[in-house]
């Protein structure tokens, strides 16, 4: 069994037999208190959203693990709100949810957080729900060990809401977990003493730079003059990141129905009806792609009015990378109301584009971009430092500054244009 030191070092006198009867209390504790991963999964209009389907394959991955390791029998546990969904259960199974429960009623038709909130907090602290799912821990169930919720507009908020209320941290926009007992050492959580902290979700996600990992963890207080539990572990899923399993109808699991009671005051707040708005920038439309990233820095308002002319002559949208949408250059009002946004953003924290041609601009090649435009048909590359990332992912890497390059790219494509065109009007004149 694997197990990762993480050294927080500061002085402390405490004994030996006090770190003895930490752990004491601690496997005290852990008997059946926190228990089975649950999943939040989102639909719309009686569909599931891709990234509910891609959770459940990342919870399956890691729970077959952490019963195998632990000798534990813990479960994947899929929650899922609405009205008329019992159909949709049947389908979480198959895709990888050990249990489904499900809280179906008119007063959950449409997504309302404070409402959803309220719900959720009922069944996933309520042992009554895991009588028949995991029967040898309901009697000591409290909270689950482990949750999962979408990173998009609606997970991130309601994830937020939940472990507020349940007092517990949250990691976002996470694209990688690993569970693994580390030994961990922090002036305050253990009192200066190296200590083991058992099955721990690491969750990891892509720094500023997208090139480095930041590790984030939520662990008990050990020390005794502070001591609390912090459960669940949660994070908020990025999606794409994680490959749906195929579906299998052969596969069978326990589905409960939640009833659940709502209070008065919350109900004042009501949805007569919804509008799905369209992507405010439609990549799909679109042959081809330009994204530029940090590689604008020595001219950034020019660079991007070349890359503004270059998307017309080519017919193209205009994407950007994620550090670019932190405004790290002054530019004008104009220039960041267009193109500063987060909805431009490519890579698994904004869209995954596949178009046929894909330009990237001064874009280095951080994980997360690439994940976002690796399946366009052909890649072109411009950036000075040929041993940028990016190179070893396109079909044509051109060395050079974009203040330099693009204005080669303009000057040909109007030429090859203007030919067009007399060719286009002589043709004309023949036929007269």
């Amino acid at each position: 069994m694997s197990k990762k030191t993480i050294d927080r070092t500061t002085t402390s006198s405490t004994e030996n037999k006090e770190v003895e009867i930490l752990d004491t209390i601690d496997i005290k504790n852990e008997i059946g208190k926190y228990r089975n991963l649950y999943v939040i999964i989102e639909q719309v209009d009686g569909k599931i959203i891709p990234v509910g389907l891609e959770m459940l394959s990342e919870a399956r991955r890691l729970m077959d693990d952490f019963n195998k390791r632990y000798l534990l029998n813990e479960k994947v546990i899929a929650v899922i709100l609405g009205n008329g969904i019992k159909h949709l259960c049947e389908e979480l199974i198959y895709y990888g949810a050990d249990a489904v429960i499900y809280a179906d009623d008119p007063k959950l038709h449409y997504h309302i957080n404070k409402i959803y909130t309220k719900v959720i907090i009922q069944i996933v602290t309520n042992a009554k729900c895991i009588e028949k799912i995991s029967p040898e821990y309901s009697k000591q169930f409290k909270r689950p060990r482990y949750m999962f919720f979408a990173a998009d507009s609606t997970g991130r908020h309601l994830s937020s809401t939940i472990l507020a209320d349940l007092e517990s941290g949250l990691a976002s926009d996470i694209n990688k977990l690993v569970i693994e007992d580390i030994d961990f050492r922090h002036e305050h959580k253990t009192k200066g003493q190296m200590l083991t902290f058992e099955k721990t979700l690491m969750m990891y996600r892509p720094d500023f730079s997208g090139f480095l990992w930041t590790t984030i963890l939520c662990l008990d207080n050990k020390n005794p003059e502070i001591k609390r539990d912090y459960h669940p572990q949660a994070c908020s899923i990025i999606p794409g990141v994680f490959e749906p399993l195929e579906k299998d109808t052969s596969r069978n699991g326990i589905i409960e129905q939640f009833n659940p009671e709502f209070d008065a005051n919350d109900l004042e707040i009501k949805v007569q009806s919804r509008k799905i708005l369209k992507d405010v920038i439609d990549f799909g439309s679109y042959k081809t792609i330009i994204s530029f990233g940090r590689g604008i820095k020595e001219s950034p308002e020019q660079n991007i009015k070349l890359i503004e002319k270059l998307a017309k002559l080519l017919n193209a949208e205009i994407g950007i990378s994620l550090p670019i949408s932190k405004k790290p250059f002054k530019l004008s009002d104009k220039i960041n109301s267009l193109y500063i946004t987060p909805e431009r953003v490519i890579g698994t924290s904004g869209q995954k584009v596949e178009p046929a041609i894909y330009i990237a601009l001064g874009i280095s090649g951080a994980t997360q971009h690439l994940a976002g435009m690796k399946n366009s048909g052909f890649i072109i590359a411009v950036n000075p430092d040929e041993n940028a990332p990016i190179r070893n992912e396109c079909d044509v890497f051109i060395k050079g500054r974009i203040e330099d390059v693009l204005p080669i790219m303009i000057e040909e494509l109007e030429r090859e244009k203007m030919i067009q065109t007399k060719e286009e009007g002589s043709a004309v004149v023949g036929t007269v």
